[in-house]
């Protein structure tokens, strides 16, 4: 009796400190203009200025992307806490190929992935007896089509552009995974990884958490992925001012208009190099989008480097062959550059 009384002081706790803090982030991001315009005034600079203007674009998207970051990690921290890997790893093994590629495109979008954690995700999904093909679906939705990017591109963009890049993203994922299944390159996993898939895989499932113990892996959550890609946040943000306060807009306009032919190709050869994450590329996104740039184009640049990052290879080079990496890269990048034409042609 004494534990489930505890357990109903702690969700009353959790359930208080949710609302005074969602009391708070709502105040605090419909004043965003007005801290941003009484910051830039106390630091002696008006917005009539190149230098004003990056700092107004600083100071206003900081206390945003980290509010929005923030907000969205804590709820999808809770939602993760109903698909465990090994729930995950259930729900995939033994599906066909098509519902598969779809299901797993869509667990992409709710569950936690990074290059650190590409190398465990897949073997475990394959020694799950998870297809390749399906699992490669997982693979590319998971960092292109996650909740931070469909949060961010909402808070700045509008529900269009993030429903149509959702969709488009879920597209690349589950054609890119149809392909990688179609080309049955199995033979290309390193042989450790196929020894390891005749393994059994694990799958028992814990104890269900209780809502306290839900709201705590939200908190968590925020407290592992803001705490990690904040200096991205800042490094972005600051990029993104300055292409905001200095760039020319024609300049912008001329490289990544919808206009020129080549712009999308380059624009991804230009972003698998890069590392970074959604948290940090959007603001750039936004800047170059202010300056003139197509949205495709720079949606396409965004895409490759999340998606397509060299560090994200290195890393899968563990359990793949160059072949099987090429061939994953390859069919990625195509998808890509048809969403970077395909949204600059819609809008």
């Amino acid at each position: 009796m004494a534990t489930r009384t505890e357990a109903q002081g702690d969700l009353a706790r959790w359930l208080a400190a949710i609302v005074l803090a969602g009391g708070a982030w709502a105040f605090a991001y419909s004043h965003l203009t007005d801290f941003a315009d009484a910051l830039l005034a106390l630091l002696g600079q008006t917005r009539e200025t190149r230098l004003g203007e990056a700092m107004h674009f600083f100071l206003y998207d900081t206390p945003k992307v980290l509010l929005l970051l923030g907000g969205i990690v804590f709820v999808m921290g809770i939602v993760q806490t109903f698909f465990a890997p090994e729930r995950t790893r259930a729900l995939l093994a033994g599906k066909r190929v098509g519902v598969g590629n779809v299901l797993a495109a869509a667990l992409g979008i709710v569950t936690p992935f990074c290059s650190c954690s590409a190398v465990p995700l897949f073997i475990g999904f394959l020694s799950a007896g998870v297809p390749l093909g399906v699992t490669f679906s997982f693979l590319i939705s998971a960092p292109m089509v996650n909740e931070v990017a469909l949060a961010l591109l909402f808070g700045m963009f509008g529900w269009q552009v993030a429903a149509l890049y959702l969709g488009l993203g879920l597209s690349v994922a589950i054609v890119s995974g149809l392909v990688i299944g179609r080309l049955r390159m199995e033979r290309h996993l390193e042989d450790w990884v196929r020894d390891i898939q005749n393994g059994q895989a694990a799958t028992h499932a814990g104890d269900e958490p209780g809502w306290a113990a839900r709201f705590e892996a939200g908190r968590a959550h925020v407290r592992a992925i803001v705490g990690k890609v904040w200096p991205y946040v800042l490094a972005g943000i600051g990029v993104g001012a300055a292409i905001h306060g200095y760039v020319p807009e024609d300049f912008m306009a001329s490289f990544m208009g919808r206009d020129v032919w080549w712009a999308v190709p380059a624009a991804v050869l230009l972003g698998v190099p890069m590392y970074s994450n959604a948290a940090g590329i959007i603001p750039i996104v936004e800047a170059l989008i202010g300056k003139g740039a197509a949205l495709g184009t720079v949606l396409a640049f965004m895409m490759s480097v999340i998606a397509l990052s060299a560090p994200e290879m290195i890393i899968l080079r563990k359990a793949l062959k160059p072949r099987l990496i090429a061939t994953f890269a390859g069919v990625v990048a195509t998808g890509i550059l048809l969403v970077g034409y395909v949204f600059n042609l819609v809008l």
